[in-house]
Protein backbone atom coordinates (compact mmCIF):
# COMPACT_ATOMS: atom_id res chain seq x y z
CA UNK A 1 0.00 0.00 0.00
CA UNK A 2 1.43 3.19 -0.90
CA UNK A 3 1.32 6.24 1.52
CA UNK A 4 1.54 9.48 1.24
CA UNK A 5 2.70 12.33 4.03
CA UNK A 6 1.11 15.85 3.68
CA UNK A 7 1.28 18.54 6.36
CA UNK A 8 -1.79 20.69 6.58
CA UNK A 9 -2.81 24.08 8.43
CA UNK A 10 -5.75 24.35 9.60
CA UNK A 11 -7.90 27.27 10.58
CA UNK A 12 -11.30 26.00 12.77
CA UNK A 13 -14.11 27.46 12.96
CA UNK A 14 -14.06 29.39 9.90
CA UNK A 15 -17.26 30.62 7.84
CA UNK A 16 -16.63 28.42 4.65
CA UNK A 17 -15.42 25.01 4.29
CA UNK A 18 -12.01 24.99 1.70
CA UNK A 19 -9.35 22.90 1.13
CA UNK A 20 -6.53 23.83 -1.41
CA UNK A 21 -2.84 22.79 -1.77
CA UNK A 22 -0.64 26.02 -2.14
CA UNK A 23 2.81 23.44 -2.70
CA UNK A 24 3.32 19.64 -2.97
CA UNK A 25 1.92 18.06 -0.40
CA UNK A 26 1.36 21.14 1.75
CA UNK A 27 -2.50 22.14 2.37
CA UNK A 28 -4.19 25.07 3.69
CA UNK A 29 -7.93 23.64 5.13
CA UNK A 30 -10.46 26.00 6.45
CA UNK A 31 -13.76 23.78 8.30
CA UNK A 32 -16.54 25.27 10.14
CA UNK A 33 -16.26 22.78 12.91
CA UNK A 34 -14.46 24.20 16.42
CA UNK A 35 -11.16 23.37 17.32
CA UNK A 36 -12.59 21.07 20.75
CA UNK A 37 -12.89 17.48 20.94
CA UNK A 38 -11.11 16.77 17.79
CA UNK A 39 -13.97 18.25 16.03
CA UNK A 40 -12.09 19.89 13.53
CA UNK A 41 -9.40 16.95 13.07
CA UNK A 42 -12.35 14.78 12.11
CA UNK A 43 -13.98 17.34 9.77
CA UNK A 44 -10.23 17.92 8.18
CA UNK A 45 -9.75 14.33 8.03
CA UNK A 46 -13.39 13.99 6.14
CA UNK A 47 -12.09 16.99 3.71
CA UNK A 48 -9.19 14.67 2.92
CA UNK A 49 -10.58 11.47 2.21
CA UNK A 50 -13.06 13.10 -0.24
CA UNK A 51 -10.20 15.11 -2.03
CA UNK A 52 -8.08 11.70 -2.46
CA UNK A 53 -11.29 9.85 -2.87
CA UNK A 54 -10.43 7.16 -0.31
CA UNK A 55 -11.94 6.13 2.93
CA UNK A 56 -11.77 8.12 5.99
CA UNK A 57 -9.95 4.86 7.49
CA UNK A 58 -6.84 5.63 5.35
CA UNK A 59 -6.70 9.02 6.56
CA UNK A 60 -4.61 8.71 9.71
CA UNK A 61 -3.07 11.81 12.12
CA UNK A 62 0.34 11.26 12.25
CA UNK A 63 1.16 14.86 14.59
CA UNK A 64 -0.03 17.95 15.71
CA UNK A 65 -3.29 16.86 17.52
CA UNK A 66 -3.50 19.94 19.24
CA UNK A 67 -1.79 22.38 17.04
CA UNK A 68 -2.68 24.43 13.69
CA UNK A 69 -0.32 22.30 11.90
CA UNK A 70 -0.96 18.81 11.20
CA UNK A 71 1.09 15.93 9.54
CA UNK A 72 -1.41 13.52 8.14
CA UNK A 73 -0.50 9.94 6.19
CA UNK A 74 -3.09 9.12 3.53
CA UNK A 75 -3.03 5.14 2.05
CA UNK A 76 -3.55 4.80 -0.79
Amino acid sequence: MKERIIKVKVSAGAKTEKIEEIAPDVFKIRVAAPPEKGKANSRVAELLAKHFEVPMSRVLLVSGQTYREKIFCIQM
